[in-house]
């Protein structure tokens, strides 16, 4: 047998173990690419403060060029504190990681480079820099590292090494969930080559082109096959000890894993992992919150919204001038929406639909894709499509999501927020289950968890479970994510019909 396969008798009884693989090829060029990012960030970061308050330090008689010669020799040790702050290694691990994800970790990196440099300069007697320059090069190294960061992830996720070939453990209805999701965004950089399970279950319709690769016992030569670099484990009809050998298997292979958690419906965002002598558990966020939260969110949404509809006022004229054009009707279409505790309210948004439009296709769509067994409309998408009643003018607003720029006005009326579950019509209460009525325990939004995390991807009954994650989970740093990440949303015309 070759050096890089390894028998399926070896996962199945353990006899020998199985031939380790080299690391994920996605890992060790995404890592590259970040390192040359934080290099380049710093050194640029530097180079300007140095422009800026150009002084040659008396003291210990260093030019500008000997100084920042000096600074390029630290960049490794930058790279190590980057290292252990995990700078480098979540890419690989987590799907949907991204710059954003990284920001805390680059204001620590620079914040404690800076500090450690001011110390070691002063114990060592070398004239440090002045405080305005430290300053500057500090706030310029958070924002060029972010940014070149945010360009090398760009350029990695167009290379085909980015992506990642899968298989599913597991093809019952959580298995067959999953690798919907990751068939749906291409952004994950994840390729489901197959499920991998001994009594799989009928697969859905939408899932057609993946095949059933065989079962848990022939695990390593799948991998080894097909060039597998993730594998998630979901729920077969194995046993707690097949499955956990299996899991023990994989961990010589050198794959990433991943486990779907029982209970993961309740899982949401913020969930920690702590442990009690080895045993993991996973923590749900409680209630608790800083006092003031509700008011300081508040505070946020009339500002924002305030000068988010200065700053768009000439788009909002504009796209007044084309709606009036381009059909007869209103500019504005109103409608009555559920808000907190249930409270109808009258939601604002630039008409995109011909008037007196039947109501009845939206009702019975929203009835259909309750279910997570419903099946996606067009490309993958759970998108109602009104052709013959959506104006030409209309199609562009709602790609791009600018018919809710008016929805800035019911959040200034304090009616929304502008981070929240979306409101909801009357009639779509009728298909809630009961926990799906706590969406409404916060302010709806014009941006939440599921417009920003799945759009049209998702049913109806996955956006309400996401929307009920939403308002368990909720915290003024959660709403600042999906603020920052809604304008790449927006850029990307992922709108929802």
């Amino acid at each position: 047998m070759p050096s890089g396969e390894t028998s399926a008798e070896n996962v199945a009884g353990g006899t020998a173990g199985p031939t380790a693989r080299p690391g994920s090829r996605r890992g060790e060029m995404v890592r590259r690419r970040l390192i040359v990012a934080d290099a380049l960030g710093l050194a640029v970061a530097f180079l300007i403060a140095e422009m800026l308050f150009n002084q040659t330090n008396v003291a210990s008689r260093l030019t500008t060029t000997q100084q920042y010669l000096l600074f390029v020799a630290t960049i490794p040790g930058w790279v190590i504190v980057a290292k252990l702050y995990r700078l480098y290694d979540l890419d690989d691990e987590r799907t949907d990681h991204s710059t954003l994800d990284d920001l805390v970790g680059v204001f620590h990196l620079a914040t404690v480079g800076v500090w450690l440099g001011f110390v070691l300069t002063w114990a060592s007697g070398a004239a440090g820099a002045g405080g305005t320059k430290l300053v500057t090069f500090w706030a310029l190294a958070i924002v060029l590292v972010t940014t070149f960061r945010a360009v090398a992830r760009s350029t990695a996720r167009r290379s085909a090494s980015y992506v990642q070939s899968a298989v599913v453990v597991g093809a019952g209805d959580v298995g067959q969930l999953i690798a919907r999701k990751l068939l749906q965004h291409r952004e994950y950089g994840i390729d489901v080559v197959g499920f991998v399970d001994s009594d799989p279950k009928t697969l859905r319709e939408d899932l057609a082109g993946v095949n059933v690769l065989g079962s848990p016992s022939e695990l390593a030569s799948i991998i080894d096959k097909h060039g597998v670099e993730r594998v998630v484990v979901a729920f077969s009809e194995d046993s707690h000890e097949e499955t956990l050998a299996t899991i023990r298997e994989l961990k010589k292979l050198n794959v990433q894993i991943d486990i779907v958690p029982r209970l993961f419906e309740a899982i949401g965002p913020h969930v920690t992992v702590h442990s009690v002598e080895g045993v993991a558990l996973v923590a749900l966020p409680t209630a608790k919150r800083f006092p003031g939260s509700r008011a300081i969110k508040r505070c946020m949404d009339m500002v924002g919204a305030a000068l988010l509809l200065v700053l768009t006022a000439p788009l909002f004229a504009y796209l007044a001038w084309r709606i009036k054009r381009d059909s007869p009707g209103p500019v504005i279409f109103r409608q009555t929406r559920l808000g907190q505790g249930g409270q109808p309210f009258t939601v604002l948004k630039f008409r995109t639909m011909k008037v007196d439009t039947d109501a009845t296709a939206h009702r019975e769509f929203i009835k259909a894709t309750m279910s997570a067994s419903a099946l996606p409309t067009q490309r993958g998408l759970f998108k109602l499509t009104r052709e013959d009643a959506i104006t030409p003018v209309g199609r562009f607003l709602r790609q791009t999501s600018l018919d809710e720029l008016p929805n800035l006005i019911n959040v200034l009326r304090g009616e929304m927020s502008l981070v929240g579950p979306r409101p909801c019509l009357k009639y779509e209460t009728e298909y809630f289950l009961p926990h799906h009525f706590e969406r409404f325990d916060v302010p709806q939004g014009i941006t939440g968890l599921w417009q920003v995390t799945a759009r049209a991807h998702a049913t109806f009954g996955e956006a309400l479970d996401m929307d009920v994650l939403y308002a368990r989970s909720w915290s003024l740093l959660l709403d600042l994510k999906l603020l920052l990440r809604t304008p790449l949303h927006v850029l990307r015309r992922q709108g929802t019909a």
